[in-house]
């Protein structure tokens, strides 16, 4: 059975792609890998390719080792790359010169759409052809035009296709091309199909897709980010909140949006709804933005007696904005009394309203402390909360 191998080319700067002071293109984050990573990922899981090698610039060594680290012991050491691609693509040509593979594939780092499935077209048409590169037929009318950017004429695209990698071929072959082509001083060749015609390698062409592209500018990474998300796709965050109030006299508490008659009321700033005050300081901490003192402070007399729901309508807004939505909330209640239990699904109701989400994902529930510590002396009232809130991949 043949053998293959791939050469990873990464060794340019990219610098249309990237900030001042940001990496180079083929380590920028996509979808929260380096872009090389993906390229890496593909050839290390496909059956038919045996070793890889990354050809890279030794000043990017952090960066390349962060981005290959899973992947080492199926990898050659990474090589050096050249002034040109093309040197750069003959020095990892050159790693496997000791023990050369049947097949070769050439691909740029910096298309990370690679499939499984392309990789086993190119290497199949390789039983046939000294070298087969993936390409695209060009779909769009033609154009050219002079120095003043005025159209002399339109170009007839039967037959034009937009070369694009991997770009495979039969190891010894093309090591013989580039090596030639070294020797001859030739370095103008903009890719390895180029350099295959010129030797007189004849290169057969297999159909890929747009989706396969080259991440070249900073607009390319933001396309490549959203294709690589799925659809509406979201990811969880979790917050935790705790408020504890002490009684005073009264006739009645608010618990999670509920009027309970009691013997006594709750002490606070606000109406003291040690529920809704959790689970506001909960949905802020699951999107890190701060507490409900620092949005409402006590010190604020516009909040004197004020509604706990205008505390959990802000934090739930704050998640809308963000593009998220609350998935589901819990409560815990401290306390010898009230009981909690009769009231537990008008609770539910409440949350549920002021949240916009379904009863269902709502969860209200207490515990005593066994008469122990000042919650078991009947001093006050505690409350635990837990929510989980969806936030769009990506966000910060």
């Amino acid at each position: 059975m043949a053998t293959a191998a791939a050469v990873i080319v990464a060794a340019g700067r990219g610098t249309r792609a990237r900030g001042v002071g940001e990496s180079p293109k083929q380590y920028l984050p996509l979808a929260r890998l380096p872009v090389l990573t993906h390229s890496l990922r593909l050839f290390e899981g496909h059956p038919e390719v045996a070793r890889s090698v990354v050809v890279y610039n030794p000043e990017d060594a952090q960066l390349y080792d962060k981005a290959a680290a899973s992947f080492k012991s199926a990898l050659l050491p990474p090589v050096a790359g050249g002034a040109t691609r093309q040197q750069s693509v003959l020095a990892g040509l050159e790693a496997f010169a000791d023990a050369p593979p049947d097949y070769v594939l050439i691909h740029d780092a910096a298309r990370p759409f690679l499939t499984g499935d392309l990789v086993s077209r190119l290497l199949a048409a390789l039983s046939e052809h000294p070298a087969a590169i993936a390409a695209e037929p060009v779909s769009d009318t033609l154009k050219q035009a002079g120095a003043d950017a005025v159209i002399t004429r339109t170009v007839d695209r039967a037959g034009l296709w937009r070369a694009q990698t991997p770009q495979a071929f039969r190891f010894e072959a093309i090591l013989e091309a580039h090596r030639r082509a070294a020797a001859e001083g030739r370095h103008d060749f903009t890719d390895d199909a180029g350099l295959a015609e010129w030797a007189g390698l004849p290169v057969k062409l297999i159909a890929s897709g747009a989706l396969n592209m080259k991440l070249t500018t900073a607009a390319d990474i933001a396309l490549a980010e959203r294709l690589m998300a799925p659809p509406n796709s979201f990811e969880p965050r979790n917050g935790t909140g705790f408020d504890v109030h002490r009684f005073a006299p009264g006739d009645h508490v608010w618990l999670c949006g509920v009027k309970i008659p009691h013997t006594q009321k709750l002490e606070g700033h606000s109406d003291a709804d040690v529920g809704l005050h959790a689970l506001t300081d909960a949905l802020l901490g699951a999107i890190g933005d701060g507490d409900i003192g620092q949005h409402f402070p006590p010190s604020d007399e516009r909040w004197r007696g004020a509604a706990s729901h205008i505390f959990l309508t802000d934090a739930a807004e704050r998640v809308r904005k963000l593009g998220g939505r609350v998935s589901n909330v819990d409560v815990t209640f401290l306390c010898e009394a009230p009981k909690i239990g009769p009231h537990r699904d008008a609770m539910r109701a409440a949350v549920a309203g002021i949240l916009g989400i379904d009863v269902s994902r709502i969860g209200i529930k207490a515990t005593t402390m066994e008469k122990l510590g000042f919650i078991g002396r009947g001093e006050g009232i505690a409350a635990m909360a837990s929510a989980t809130v969806l936030l769009p991949l990506g966000l910060a």
